[in-house]
């Protein structure tokens, strides 16, 4: 699955670097004491099937934008006949400000985010978009600046609640697939070009 993992949208080269304020599985930890780099590491977390770890070292690993658009494709799959409107919408935004990541487009996020019930892998996917700003207050006089990596902490909800919204037979398929999508944008991928 994960042979040809060449990160062009990751920095770090080491997994360590990543991983400094993550909060992993003891396992996971352990599989640091070699100092591997960032796509060894993801290689073997997958290996193992320690998808939740996976997915919290991918959705640090990533920008800003491209851990949205993650979230954003997640979200999408998880999509039932019973989503919401507003939710479509939602994640519409959030997918435009990935597109053109401006702080008008941002803040037209901010209005929809009071209506979402944070219980989906929809508000958390478009809540990424919101953190990703440089103010997260919802009043234009108070700047509240987001801490380094809030998006993270959304995009890890949104692919979790993705992935896990099925019957437990579909879960390990569902991680599979979401980290295929997260190893091809952070390849410089879209994330579509994965079944």
């Amino acid at each position: 699955m994960t042979n040809e993992i060449n990160f062009t949208k990751i920095k770090a080269s080491h997994a360590q670097e990543i991983c400094e304020e993550i909060d992993l599985s003891e396992q996971a930890v352990t599989l640091l004491q070699n100092n591997p780099t960032a796509a060894h590491y993801l290689q073997e977390l997958i290996t193992l099937e320690y998808y939740v770890d996976a997915v919290y070292f991918l959705a640090h690993a990533l920008p800003k934008r491209e851990a949205t658009w993650w979230a954003c494709l997640c979200a999408r799959q998880a999509w039932t006949e019973k989503t919401p409107e507003n939710e479509i919408k939602a994640v519409e935004l959030a997918e435009a400000w990935v597109y053109k990541p401006t702080e008008d487009n941002r803040i037209l996020i901010l209005p929809i985010t009071e209506e979402l019930t944070y219980k989906t892998a929809t508000s958390w996917a478009v809540m990424a978009a919101f953190w990703s700003g440089d103010d997260i207050s919802p009043v234009p006089q108070a700047i509240i600046p987001p801490p380094e990596k809030l998006y993270a902490k959304a995009v890890i909800g949104a692919v979790l609640l993705s992935a896990t919204q099925e019957k437990a037979s579909k879960v390990n398929e569902n991680y599979r697939l979401f980290l295929q999508q997260g190893i091809n944008i952070a390849n410089g991928g879209n994330g579509r070009t994965v079944q």
